[in-house]
């Protein structure tokens, strides 16, 4: 996939997130999402400043929070999570024609970003938010890629055994399978281990604290 063919998956997908949000009930704004701590609208907020996010801008919110870089992202969030849904809403759209990144950061970023925090947003509401196949084709090489602190770790944490995807030629990885639809993989690769687990299988499962 081309830088082209990225971006315009980017926008699609954060075109589609704001026309979804818009359904959301005022409760379900408030209501935990799938990354620990973060409510929905806390996590909508944090894609609004993902998409308009400079160096300068970066560096100003690092030094605020005196070099504590996941910290930094927490508390932008949360403070731009205080402006009314409406206002988060249009923030988001207007992401969708927006073509920034984060400073140290390929292209590949804000697309898996989108992907899995849409997950993070609908899938705790019990809201269907498909993820397309050939951006998450890109997203899960790149998750499976950056290592931590800065990224999931997932080579190093999946270590001694074999991810795949059951509806899509994709694996990583060898040991025990852990093997689901690649929506799921996608979000067990970046951690979200708690709403992947229901739609794995495999025998690697035991090795993840989910067999018995």
């Amino acid at each position: 996939m081309d830088r082209e063919e990225m971006w315009r998956h980017i926008g699609e997908q954060r075109s589609a997130v704001a026309d979804a949000l818009t359904d959301l009930r005022p409760d379900e704004w408030e209501h935990a999402s799938l990354c620990e701590g973060w409510r929905v609208r806390d996590v909508v907020a944090h894609v609004g400043l993902g998409s308009e996010i400079t160096a300068g801008t970066a560096l100003r919110e690092l030094v605020r929070a005196r070099g504590d870089f996941h910290g930094m992202i927490r508390e932008t969030a949360i403070e731009r999570a205080a402006l009314p849904t409406d206002e988060l809403i249009a923030i988001v759209r207007k992401g969708a024609g927006l073509r920034r990144r984060a400073p140290g950061t390929s292209i590949k970023e804000p697309l898996l970003d989108i992907l899995v925090h849409a997950q993070d947003i609908f899938a705790p509401l019990g809201r269907e938010f498909a993820m397309p196949v050939e951006p998450a084709l890109v997203a899960a090489d790149r998750i499976w890629q950056i290592p931590a602190p800065f990224g999931f770790g997932a080579k190093k944490r999946f270590r001694g055994l074999r991810v795949a995807a059951t509806d899509v030629g994709w694996a990583r990885g060898d040991g025990p399978l852990v093997a689901g639809p690649l929506q799921a993989v996608v979000l067990l690769l970046a951690g979200r281990e708690a709403a992947a687990l229901p739609h794995l299988e495999g025998e690697g499962l035991e090795l993840l604290g989910a067999g018995g």
